[in-house]
């Protein structure tokens, strides 16, 4: 059964009551009381989502037109003007109930209640940002949203806003730095998110004081529990779509001024390796791409360790025209193994390094052409041998498949810690540092979700979770949001009843 709405009074205090209620909480909707009519005796009510409405006073927009007309017209004739449309709009809507005015606010226009008239009105101006706001660099997509964030936080909450056009959207405002005071909106469902994991981001936000904040980075690292571990505990995204489907789960989405940077949390290993278009392609093709993912992550972990364990301590599980292949490469060259393997794994990272910095085309070009003629230029000097650039390409190849950039720095930087653990100990090494790294997920949370979920505590969501993991299941069959949500709301797919016609 459809909610009770609520229509609109005569009475604007009833009006203003009954809209501020409805949006408790939301830093980005702003509410103005004016004065129209001659003598500015008539009360009015203005409305609208804070970067969607442009100034107030400009008579070239169509917000600036209405009230200036209305500020002309004598008080008597203000309800006719309006129930006429007098003033000339051709995009002015009435509405008869709160929810039907707060829903039409939402699409990005401005609302105006009147005392003495029971309507809102819908006066159509500038809109949600569009121009200016471009497709990010990192996290690219085939199929999907080309916007991004932008270094503006109010325009970020708004490119939200317009993807989940809800009352029950919350943001709050918080104020960090002792001399920046950066704005930080914390955006999350109402009856989604757990009020828990919002206190304690709140909480872990007011813990430290500091000078300035300058980028969410630093808010992720003041706020992170196991700050000495090398996996992030929180998600990054600069995708608007991508945080819009985190607050749908339940999630609650952190966003600094200045910074295009999102911060989603809870989080997990799992959702690190999924990308937005997974959900807008079919399940065949997601499932194909993660699998890949999954397999690039532990390529990108343990593909040098495990070079070194075979070749140098266990080389009987080879056979031996490979064996006798890795031991013509190596002919002539002057460096154990490990060394070999750990200088051309810094050559690579300082490879990518330099890319990053370098402005532009040029950074591509350092990459790619840089790479190809350091490997062969140290192949024909007989410093290192052809295998090894191929392990290390392979191996930078699938850090490269790594969604998330956070995350795939975590697995360049263990990559070194195993590959010191085969060198010293071969393959128990190896087993050995995996291990470790395992333990340490199997411990590590993210706001009491378990790091490794839907892998451990399946069970604590009805396996539900697990049809959005390594495989995705088909999208009809995706009836409940993961474990993220409140449990009482994790219903988000239902087939329509039919109707009689």
């Amino acid at each position: 059964m459809a909610d009770k709405k609520t229509r609109i009074s005569r009475n604007i205090e009833q009006n203003i009551a009954e809209y501020q209620r409805l949006f408790s909480e939301c830093a980005d909707i702003k509410m103005r009381r004016m004065a129209l009519g001659e003598g500015n005796r008539r009360e009015c009510f203005l409305a609208y989502v804070e970067v969607s409405v442009s100034n107030m006073l400009l008579e070239n927009t169509a917000l600036g037109r209405a009230l200036a007309y209305l500020g002309r017209t004598e008080d008597s004739e203000i309800d006719r003007v309006l129930d006429s449309n007098a003033m000339g709009i051709s995009d002015v809507t009435p509405f008869e109930y709160i929810e039907d005015a707060a829903a039409g606010m939402l699409t990005g226009d401005a609302i105006l209640f009147v005392d003495g008239y029971d309507k809102a009105l819908k006066i159509a101006d500038k809109g949600y940002p569009g121009a200016g706001v471009k497709e990010p660099d990192s996290e690219k997509v085939i199929r999907g949203s080309k916007e991004g964030f932008t270094d503006s936080v109010k325009m970020n909450t708004a490119l939200i806003r317009k993807r989940i056009r809800s009352t029950r959207v919350k943001v709050k405002n918080i104020q960090q730095g002792l001399y920046s005071h950066t704005l930080v909106n914390l955006v999350y469902m109402e009856d989604l998110a757990y009020p828990s994991v919002i206190e304690e981001i709140e909480k872990r936000i007011g813990e430290y004081e500091i000078d300035g904040v300058m980028d969410s980075g630093i808010i992720e690292q003041l706020a992170e529990r196991k700050w000495y571990s090398p996996f992030p505990q929180f998600q990054t995204t600069q995708r608007p779509d991508r945080a819009a489907m985190a607050v749908l789960e339940g999630r609650v989405v952190v966003m600094s001024d200045n910074s295009p940077t999102a911060l989603i949390l809870p989080t997990d290993f799992n959702s690190f390796l999924k990308t937005s278009d997974d959900y807008y392609n079919r399940f065949e093709v997601a499932t194909f791409a993660r699998i890949l993912r999954f397999m690039a992550s532990f390529f990108a972990l343990a593909f040098p360790a495990l070079y070194l364990a075979v070749t140098n301590f266990h080389t009987q599980i080879l056979p031996t025209p490979l064996l006798l292949s890795f031991w013509e490469a190596r002919i002539g060259v002057p460096f154990p193994a490990a060394l070999e393997v750990i200088l051309m794994e810094l050559a690579f990272e300082l490879l990518r390094e330099a890319g990053v910095r370098l402005p532009g085309a040029m950074g591509n070009t350092i990459g790619i052409v840089g790479g190809l003629i350091i490997g062969q230029a140290a192949v024909e000097a007989n410093l290192v041998s052809p295998i090894v650039v191929i392990v290390v390409a392979f191996t930078a190849l699938c850090s490269f498949s790594i969604p998330n950039e956070e995350f795939a720095f975590s697995f360049r930087i263990l990559k070194f810690f195993l590959i010191v653990m085969a060198a010293w100990l071969g393959f128990f090494g190896f087993l050995l540092g995996l291990l470790t790294v395992l333990i340490h997920l199997c411990k590590l949370k993210s706001f009491g979700i378990p790091y490794l979920m839907p892998f451990v505590g399946a069970d604590l969501n009805d396996y539900q979770d697990e049809r959005d993991s390594i495989w995705r299941a088909p999208l009809r069959r995706m009836t409940r949001r993961p474990i993220y949500a409140r449990r009482e709301n994790r219903l988000k797919l239902k087939k329509k009843k039919e109707g009689n016609g």
